[in-house]
């Protein structure tokens, strides 16, 4: 499909569109918490695929190609923003429950939500991208061009700190009946 893209296939070009908007949106209101935000930068990124199709050259998947542009594309309005503060909320409404009520799973997901919005920002991309993206380390450092023992080590004090803060934090919230 990238082949007939960069070719200037439009077909091919809106079936990839279809195919990676629904991905890119999750990721991207998560990271920017902002809808408009998301839709901006899948614009933007989506139009550098259009663009640079031809230069993709196979050492990585598509899907991490595409990911890589969209968390670069991201980084960039963040910091153009200077909306630092806002990028560190995390939307977890995607996170299962074990056969807790509504109302705790709520709890359960706001609780975890305050101990990640203190990570530094790329200590929460590398939990995002492995527990909510199911990335690999390797598929990490495609994206966030860097070595594949940073992600590691990113890994390593992301769930450390995470913990730390969690059980700072004691239990998450009761919600009373």
């Amino acid at each position: 499909m990238l082949r007939r893209v960069s070719a200037g296939d439009r077909d091919a070009f809106r079936d990839l569109y279809v195919r990676y908007h629904r991905r890119l949106a999750r990721f991207l209101t998560r990271l920017t918490h902002g809808r408009d935000d998301a839709e901006d930068i899948i614009n933007d990124t989506l139009w550098i695929v259009w663009q640079r199709a031809g230069e993709f050259r196979g050492a990585s998947r598509v899907s991490t190609w595409i990911m890589g542009i969209a968390y670069r594309r991201a980084l960039k309005n963040i910091r153009r923003a200077a909306t630092h503060a806002r990028a560190m909320t995390l939307e977890l409404g995607e996170s299962a429950t074990t056969g807790g009520d509504e109302a705790e799973a709520s709890a359960n997901r706001q609780w975890i939500e305050r101990g990640m919005a203190q990570l530094p920002l790329e200590q929460r991309l590398v939990l995002e991208f492995t527990y909510y993206f199911d990335h690999s380390c390797e598929e990490i450092a495609e994206i966030m061009e860097c070595p594949v023992n940073t992600v590691k080590t990113r890994m390593f004090h992301a769930r450390r700190k995470l913990r730390t803060l969690l059980n700072d934090a004691a239990e998450p919230p009761v919600v009373q009946s």
